[in-house]
């Protein structure tokens, strides 16, 4: 038993939570209809699959400076409860058996995808920036907006400008999210030699650049709904979680040393996202607020 959870415990379970939210939401937003219960079933365990095998090559690779982190040597490689080959492996193994099964009971596009979401985490950011830049964050973090392109291309086995603004959404969320972890954990990104950007500009400059990213993702949520998207209920709501996200920012910025705030702000930020996906497929089978849409523009598949 031991072995099976530390095993589990490699993919990381918590993060992957809101992944798969972020993957099945936008199957309710397409025009074909509300997916089957077995198309949700096969994509949820894929899914799970898929990102699963990517944090467990993640847990491989980086089980030097994971050994060297309060929050993170505990973990099943550094701790030595499994053998590092062992956990790469694994993570490859997850990985192929998910894309088989994309393939086979969801759709071709949606398994290259969600192939393209591992290969982009694992060699841009863990192997590449995450050690290289400051903003590995920002670029590597492109990797968490897969997602929403795998659901939609499970569902239509293409993709349009619908699914690319989920993709631009979760983008300019990832860096004042994952951002305010960094500047709880500055002292352990330092310690392991991890540039994040509190540790190499420090917290003022972070919490600037946190703002700005928020800035320019509350416009962006906006968007499905000028575009025709989404209604009047999801703009409501976008608006109103975009609000509290900006105050947290806000409020952060005039915070002049450390504090339970980033805390807060990034426990908030998880549940922004997620309200903020569900929000959409609520509103998207409500039969008001909806304006006529535009022609579908297809930009790959089919």
């Amino acid at each position: 038993m031991g072995v099976l959870r530390d095993l589990v415990s490699l993919t990381k379970p918590r993060v992957i939570s809101l992944l798969l939210l972020t993957t099945i939401a936008p199957m309710f937003l397409t025009d074909r209809g509300l997916p089957s219960l077995a198309l949700i079933g096969w994509v949820l365990l894929a899914g799970y699959l898929m990102a699963g095998g990517a944090n467990a090559i993640n847990m491989w690779f980086d089980r030097d400076i994971d050994s060297t982190m309060a929050r993170t040597r505990l973990r099943p490689v550094p701790a030595g409860r499994l053998p590092a080959g062992a956990a790469l492996l694994f993570g490859i193994g997850l990985g192929v058996f998910a894309f088989g099964l994309f393939w086979r009971f969801v759709t071709p596009l949606a398994a290259w995808l969600a192939l393209g979401g591992l290969l982009f985490y694992v060699f841009v950011y863990t192997m590449w920036l995450k050690r290289a830049s400051p903003q590995n964050i920002v670029i590597g973090g492109a990797a968490g907006a897969f997602p929403p392109l795998v659901g939609w291309a499970a569902m239509t086995n293409s993709l349009d400008w619908s699914a690319l603004y989920l993709f631009a959404i979760i983008f300019y969320w990832t860096p004042p999210h994952f951002w305010a972890l960094a500047l709880m954990k500055e002292r352990d990104y330092a310690n392991a030699g991890v540039p994040m950007l509190p540790v190499v500009r420090g917290a003022h400059a972070t919490k600037v650049q946190m703002l700005g990213y928020t800035l320019m993702l509350l416009p962006l949520t906006l968007l499905p709904t000028l575009a025709g998207s989404q209604g009047l209920l999801y703009a409501g709501v976008a608006m109103l979680l975009g609000g509290r996200l900006l105050w947290y920012c806000l409020k952060l910025l005039k915070e002049p040393g450390p504090s339970p705030l980033p805390w807060r702000m990034y426990r908030y930020s998880l549940l922004y996202l997620a309200l903020l996906f569900c929000a959409m497929g609520v509103d998207k089978h409500v039969p008001f607020g909806h304006r006529e849409m535009p022609p579908e523009v297809v930009i790959l598949g089919r």
